[in-house]
């Protein structure tokens, strides 16, 4: 397993919050991050759908990793934007984000999320967020 992606899975296994959802990271390259989500029950709200907050989470931790493959371990959110598209509903979500544009302390990224049943992909969210180096002590 490469390097980046180890790196990435140890950070993602000291959220308490992403362990508590389930997250596990698939993919970690440079610029580019991916986050699926089984879909259980408690991610769910009253329609039956999944909670918009369960896709903004995955908007948020997959712009965040793609953005600090190309800055570096020591990044935080400076901000995400998310649009509902459709209602989240199937066997998992899948949140597949890439960097737009960086600079040396700041990195724009998009992400798209899918819901998944069988092996159709709906794209129910889209995302953006600006992701910042930060100087703050590494917690991994």
């Amino acid at each position: 397993m490469d390097g980046l992606l180890d790196l990435g899975r140890a950070v993602l296994a000291a959220q308490p919050f992403s362990l508590h959802v389930g997250a596990e990271l698939v993919r970690l390259e440079s610029g580019e991050a991916e986050i699926v989500l089984a879909i259980e029950p408690h991610h769910g709200q009253q329609h039956g759908f999944v909670h918009g907050g369960v896709l903004a989470f995955l908007v948020d931790n997959a712009v965040t990793f793609a953005g600090g493959s190309v800055l570096g371990p020591k990044v935080l959110t400076q901000e995400i934007k998310v649009s509902y598209l459709r209602p989240a509903r199937g066997d998992r979500l899948v949140a597949r984000a890439h960097v737009l544009h960086s600079s040396k302390r700041q990195a724009v990224c998009r992400c798209d999320v899918f819901s998944v049943e069988g092996d159709e992909e709906t794209m129910c969210a889209a995302g953006m967020g600006t992701i910042m180096a930060t100087d703050a002590p590494s917690t991994t």
